[in-house]
């Protein structure tokens, strides 16, 4: 929304999306899948991570700052910056292996080799499409984002997301399904 290093953002994160896409669906899943205790611990670190990510969106809701800026001014905030802040949420988040790696590389197992690559090749392109279209698309909800009432809907929309999420890998968890 603040239209600051957009291209880079989204390019970085659909590179690290399609890549883990590739490794889960070319069998990095189904190994991490044969660690039993890899997975339990990528569930909790995700799960924490989320409450951790969707507590700070809950604090924002509830205490909004005050914009000091104009909104005409452009924020620029430097390439490196926006580089390692997106490669730290892309790679240090639990929860895009269980995503990219171990689900869709699950779903992707049980294809035929052939297929595989036309599953993978269809997630990948979903994969770009989603975050350009996040990323340029934000553009969109400016002007609903200048109002304080619309920062914190957001912010409580993106707070509940998480908690739902994080709930759901605590549930897996405390209640696995039986085979």
């Amino acid at each position: 929304m603040a239209r600051d290093q957009v291209l880079i953002v989204v390019l970085l994160s659909s590179i690290i999306d399609g890549t883990l896409i590739t490794a889960g669906a070319l069998g990095l899943g189904s190994l991490i899948a044969t660690v039993p205790w890899l997975v339990p611990v990528a569930s909790w670190g995700g799960a924490f991570f989320l409450l951790a990510f969707g507590s700070l969106s809950l604090y924002r809701a509830g205490r909004p700052k005050e914009r000091t800026e104009d909104p005409s001014e452009e924020v620029t905030s430097s390439f490196k910056k926006a580089v390692m802040m997106t490669l730290a949420f892309g790679l240090l988040n639990p929860h895009v292996y269980l995503d990219t790696v171990i689900l869709l590389g699950g779903i992707a197992a049980g294809y035929d080799f052939s297929v595989r690559l036309y599953f993978m090749a269809g997630a990948i392109v979903t994969s770009f499409i989603w975050f350009f279209s996040l990323g340029y698309g934000a553009r969109v909800l400016t002007p609903l984002m200048r109002h304080p009432a619309g920062a914190r809907i957001l912010d409580l929309l993106v707070a509940v997301m998480m908690f739902v999420v994080a709930a759901s890998l605590i549930s897996d968890q405390l209640f696995p399904a039986s085979d």
